[in-house]
């Protein structure tokens, strides 16, 4: 590993973390013995071949986590991969509570990184569902059916809003839930703006 390779973002936000560092550093050093260029995206280390994303290292309250960005497409011959949320298409993580625990998976570790720039040097793409996969709540049918200028306006938001507005809606299990939902946000989606715009 040489020091031209590490990216001084990648030293501040180590010098930072109050939680996981010894454990994200043991994880960066593992990547780093890798062809990938250590990169700082979303206020994470990032590792890139040619820039293209490939692993990213991140931490939550529970667990720390190298993310395969395509991680859907590798083998998981260790049935280790998982996926985040069940609305998370490609990437998939590798999660870690202790610094013994990456220590004994390094050599895994190096073997799905491997893997993972394998995917990428082969252009291989995660297949997207599409959004007109993803199934309108019958309640959100209805508010179509009830306002026709609500179904003109959703259908003029990005295909990204549209699904979040459907998973959204699509949540709770009770009906008047899922309705109370949509009339909250007709207005927003008659102004043409997203969930969290």
């Amino acid at each position: 590993m040489t020091n031209n390779r590490m990216n001084p973002k990648v030293d501040e936000f180590l010098n930072k973390a109050k939680k996981w560092q010894e454990e994200y550093s043991v994880l960066r050093n593992i990547v780093l013995d890798s062809e990938l260029t250590e990169d700082f995206k979303w206020m994470h280390p990032c590792y890139t071949l040619e820039n293209k994303n490939i692993v990213l290292i991140h931490g939550f309250k529970e667990y720390c986590a190298l993310l395969f960005h395509k991680g859907a497409l590798l083998k998981d011959t260790h049935g280790i991969l998982i996926q985040q949320t069940e609305n998370v298409q490609a990437a998939r993580q590798i999660r870690f509570t202790n610094v013994q625990e990456i220590v004994a998976m390094e050599t895994i570790i190096k073997d799905y990184i491997n893997e993972a720039i394998e995917v990428e040097k082969a252009g291989l793409e995660v297949p997207m569902k599409e959004h007109k996969e993803y199934i309108i709540p019958e309640e959100l049918q209805h508010k179509f059916n009830e306002i026709p200028a609500l179904k003109t306006a959703f259908e003029a938001l990005t295909p990204g809003r549209q699904r979040a507005y459907i998973l959204y809606f699509s949540q709770p299990k009770q009906s008047k839930t899922r309705v109370s939902r949509i009339e909250k946000y007709t207005q927003q989606i008659l102004d043409g703006k997203g969930l969290n715009d």
